[in-house]
């Protein structure tokens, strides 16, 4: 922790939804804390475990102040939760995701939301220096690698579960959704494919059964509405629905 001995003495309050970040001692209301008087307010919340990427409205005193602010001592202040939907600056809204989001990934791309992710672990710095190189959000359950920097913009996964990632990025975010239109696989778009076009990447059965195709224009994969579609469908619909309320 950023503090000293014969520092400032201010006072923190943290957003309820911010307290899975802080120590419990650090969870209450008013908890005294102890700073070294040169550092920032941005970096004394990082060292009490809260990534900024979290971070809303910091207020100091019922001041709103920025993360450049220097506590000093009796200060009061309240660090709130990012508001949602939270608004990233810029077009389109792209998001990187860490080596440990895979199903995430695919189920963003399920539904047209552009996400770039690989299987290989790439390394934070590398992760980092892609989302400020192309303006990606990146989304990760490592606090760590949300303290980093150089990243452009970034998300905290709260779940381990897929089922739960999923809506609290759609809800965080609100990302235009455009279903069926981007490869799960690598993240191209999607054009309608006819039959003949795309026969060579079909077995037998499927050519048999299937006549509407769509085709990868990035990796050349070919889908149609297999097996595994009334459970994407189901993702898609329960995706649309959030979205609309």
């Amino acid at each position: 922790m950023l503090c000293g001995v014969n520092g400032p003495q201010t006072h923190f309050s943290f957003a309820p939804e911010l307290h899975l970040f802080v120590a419990a001692e650090h969870s209450a209301a008013r908890t005294p804390v102890v700073t070294d008087g040169s550092s920032t307010l941005g970096h004394v919340v990082e060292s009490l475990g809260v990534p900024l990427t979290e971070v809303g409205r910091l207020v100091v005193d019922g001041a709103e102040v920025s993360v450049s602010h220097i506590p000093r001592a009796g200060e009061n202040i309240e660090v709130y939760a990012i508001e949602r939907p939270q608004r990233i600056p810029g077009a389109p809204l792209r998001f990187l995701l860490d080596v440990h989001l895979g199903t995430l990934a695919r189920r963003l791309r399920l539904l047209g939301v552009d996400a770039a992710y690989t299987n290989e672990d790439p390394g934070d710095a590398a992760l980092a220096a892609l989302s400020a190189k192309e303006r990606r959000v990146l989304l990760s359950r490592d606090r760590g690698l949300l303290r980093r920097r150089e990243i452009w913009a970034g998300g905290f996964i709260y779940s381990d579960r897929p089922d739960d990632q999923l809506p609290d990025v759609l809800g965080r975010f609100a990302p235009t959704l455009a279903p069926w239109t981007r490869c799960t696989a690598c993240n191209g778009p999607l054009t309608d494919a006819d039959k003949d076009s795309v026969r060579e990447h079909l077995q037998h059965g499927t050519q048999r059964t299937y006549d509407v195709f769509a085709q990868c224009t990035a990796c050349g994969r070919v889908y149609w509405r297999g097996a595994h579609h009334a459970r994407l469908e189901a993702i898609v619909e329960q995706a649309l629905r959030d979205s609309a309320t």
